[in-house]
């Protein structure tokens, strides 16, 4: 499954936003360092279910489908705030930061209120500096990510290689961090160092190297939360104006939490990540619990559209990593599995995956007897090495099967 890694410092939402993207109830409050220690849940990313354009009822098993809005499950970590000297230890940031390498991307939570000072301590909204705040988490991720590449360069400087071929030993050296050849590839072509030897490495280059491959081993998005407080609007735009290369969502966290607690109770009809919601009938609401719906309508839902939680999570996954969503059945015919379940199944691949990996993904006996596999909306025959696309409804077709 894959897995999001939510960070930032202090006092910024972190955890408000994992419980309105998991509907998990973690600890929050003002003092540093709430979260001790990585929480996991499972979360969900929204596209749209190929069941409205095919006209079919679905059954889903491994995911749900909610007005014709499939949500695919993934996996979402809520890590300790990181503070100055993390990939020293300082902190919580050796754990912090260790838990970091096993997320495919992540989504870094700023106060966009700025609402927060420089050691992650409330203060007055405005006060605080969102821009630095980011400025410093990256700092802390490049160091750490430096400190890897040095110890991987150490041991590499020794071996005798050529030109070229240096990809391969550093990233095997880097493999504990979840950094892959392909990731090591592009950061020694983004920064010319691929030509170079690494015992002619100097720290500059170890520097410049570890920043590339920390942008692309784990791309981020980053997160303006508090959208609905004072002197956030200002400050998104200063984010995005910094921030030009990388996506910048404004998110509020609180609403979202409010508006599916509304809806676990009926108050409201709600679909994470839709614009609006609905109130069936507003004489169940209390004076209070109607003030604060109004509330959510006013600051976050006329004003951003979206309360940016369901938005952020989609972003990462099928913006930064490029996700496809693909539809495995095993009747083309009936678009069923042997049960009956309409497209019972949806999976995320990413980007080059071709049939049979979705076949070893689905079982490893499946790949070993794969003969081809088969479109459903057509019958058309693809082979076993057809690179899967968005939307792809397939039935894979084994030996024993054709007999």
């Amino acid at each position: 499954m894959i897995r999001i890694g939510i960070i930032g410092k202090t006092n910024t939402g972190k955890t408000t936003f994992f419980n309105a993207a998991t509907s998990s109830i973690g600890e929050v409050s003002t003092y540093p360092f709430t979260t001790k220690k990585p929480s996991t849940a499972t979360g969900q990313v929204q596209t749209l279910c190929v069941c409205r354009e095919l006209d079919v009822a679905d059954k889903p098993r491994n995911s749900t489908c909610i007005d014709g809005w499939r949500f695919i499950p993934i996996e979402i970590i809520d890590l300790p705030g990181l503070i100055k000297g993390a990939f020293e230890g300082k902190g919580l940031g050796t754990q912090f930061l260790n838990v970091v390498s096993q997320a495919d991307a992540l989504l870094h939570v700023v106060d966009a209120s700025g609402g927060i000072d420089a050691e992650g301590k409330i203060t007055h909204p405005g006060m605080g500096n969102p821009v630095i705040d980011v400025y410093d988490i990256e700092e802390e991720l490049i160091l750490w990510f430096k400190v890897a590449v040095d110890r991987a360069l150490q041991r590499t400087k020794k071996k005798s290689l050529k030109a070229g071929s240096f990809d391969k030993p550093i990233s095997r050296e880097m493999a504990g961090i979840g950094v892959k050849r392909e990731h090591v590839s592009k950061a020694l072509e983004q920064t010319d160092l691929s030509k170079k030897h690494p015992k002619e490495w100097t720290d500059s280059n170890s520097r410049e190297f570890s920043e590339a491959l920390r942008t692309i081993s784990k791309p981020t998005v980053i997160i303006a939360n508090k959208m609905d407080l004072a002197y956030s609007e200002r400050n998104f735009e200063k984010l995005r104006e910094e921030f030009k290369s990388q996506l910048v969502i404004p998110v509020c966290s609180e609403a979202e939490v409010a508006l599916k607690k509304a809806e676990k109770k009926g108050f409201i009809h709600y679909v994470p990540g839709e614009e609006t919601f609905k109130v069936p009938d507003e004489s169940r609401l209390t004076k209070d619990q109607a003030w604060a719906l109004a509330y959510v309508q006013q600051k976050v839902m006329t004003k951003w559209m979206r309360t940016g939680v369901q938005f952020a999570l989609n972003s990462a996954i099928f913006k930064l990593l490029g996700m496809n969503a693909v539809y495995p059945v095993e009747d083309p015919k009936t678009l069923s599995d042997h049960r009956g379940n309409i497209l019972p199944d949806a999976y995320l691949v990413p980007p080059g995956y071709v049939a049979k990996d979705l076949a070893r993904e689905i079982h490893s006996e499946l790949a070993t007897k794969m003969l081809h596999a088969i479109d459903a909306r057509n019958g058309l025959r693809l082979p076993q090495d057809y690179q899967l696309r968005d939307r792809d409804v397939i039935s894979i077709v084994t030996a024993a099967r054709k007999k």
